[in-house]
This record gives structure tokens, sequence and C-alpha cells, in this order.
């Protein structure tokens, strides 16, 4: 039975995920907090190599339903293999992407039916879900704006997707949003980085109580 809390971080490209997660880091070390952050796709060793398989820019090639089924795959061994020890252990997992991505990017993003995505979701997670989802919400252009800025980020194959297709993920996301209000908090990233952690970790520290 699980016993500990699983948190995800979603967001459109250029949200500002990663850099908020490494600040979340800190302060739940900080509390002296028990936790991990992971990513998706990624995680674990077997979900590493397909994150490279899905992001290689020189993979253009690459079918949308095998795309969706490569995220699914990663998804479904980094749970057994990481995620799901760390709740069975009572720990906090923080998590930097997971089954919405899918809906956002493959659903509203590809076109892909959003109820087969969910269906495949609930057969790779055998239906776990976030107790809490932190969802950076920002406007398209200024998300590629700050990615066109970033030097430290490289470019992957969803980068080269254009502006529409990345209007349509954001749309994904408000929806998932109106339909999940319980579990989906939106978080203005538009805001200064400073606001920005503080809103998500005042939110996260509720969860931890």
């Amino acid at each position: 039975m699980r016993k500990g809390r699983l948190i995800s971080l979603e967001g459109p490209d250029g949200a500002g995920k990663s850099t908020v997660l490494l600040a979340l880091e800190e302060r739940l070390r900080q509390d002296g907090i028990d936790f991990i952050t992971t990513r998706e796709p990624g995680g674990v060793e077997i979900g590493e190599a397909i994150r490279e398989i899905i992001l290689n820019p020189r993979h253009t090639a690459m079918d949308d339903k095998t795309e969706l089924l490569l995220y699914v795959a990663s998804r479904r061994q980094h749970l057994r293999e990481k995620v799901l020890p760390a709740l069975a252990a009572g720990k906090l997992v923080l998590m930097d992407r997971f089954i919405d991505s899918s809906v956002a990017y493959q659903g509203f993003g590809r076109g892909l039916l959003v109820s087969d995505i969910e269906w495949l979701n609930q057969f790779a997670t055998d239906g776990l879900k976030p107790d809490l989802t932190l969802y950076l919400d920002i406007e398209v252009e200024e998300g590629l704006a700050r990615i066109e800025k970033s030097k430290d980020r490289g470019a992957d194959r969803l980068d080269q997707e254009s502006v529409a297709w990345h209007r349509r993920v954001r749309e994904g996301y408000l929806s998932i949003l109106s339909k999940e209000p319980q579990r989906v908090v939106k978080i203005d990233a538009s805001q200064t980085l400073e606001q920005v952690i503080s809103a998500c970790w005042a939110r996260l520290q509720r969860e931890c109580e």
C-alpha cells in the first residue's frame, strides 16, 4: 500500500519547471523532508535511453504513435523501478512531468485520441495519479523566447515544432486544469522566478503537512 506523496510539475516548454524543481529540492532538504526528485521521460537507465531516442533532433521521421508508446514505456519502467519503491518507503516524490504531459503533448499537440492516451496511462501506471500537480502556466511566445535566450539548454526534437503546436499543448494543459481543479494548481510562471518558487513552495508545504 502506498504511503508517500506524489507531486508532479507540469507546464509548456519554457515555463521553468527544471529551475523551480532545483529550488524546491533545496527547501525540502532544509525542512528535513524525506524525498526524491526525478523526471519523465527518464529517471532510470532504461528511461533515460528512451529519452535520448524521443528527443534526438535527428529523429524527425518518428511517428506520433511511436512517440506516445515510447513515453508510456519509459513511464512504466520508471514507476516500477524508482517511483513506486520510493512511495512505498513513505517518501515524497517530486517529478518533472508525468501523465498530464502525454495528454497535452501527444493528445492536444499531436491530435491523438485523448481517450486512447488516458487508457495507456491507466495501463502503464495501474491508475496512479499525482496527489498534487503544480502547473506552471506561461504564454507560448514568452516560453519559447526563454528557450531561445537560454545558453545552457540544447535544442531537442520538440523545439522544432511550430508555435501553433505549442499553443495546442498549452490548451491541453488548461483543459486538464478545468477538469481536475482539485488536483491541478495553476502557477503563473510569467512572474519573477522567486515569486514562482514561493508560490510552488507554499502549495507544496500544505501537501506535506
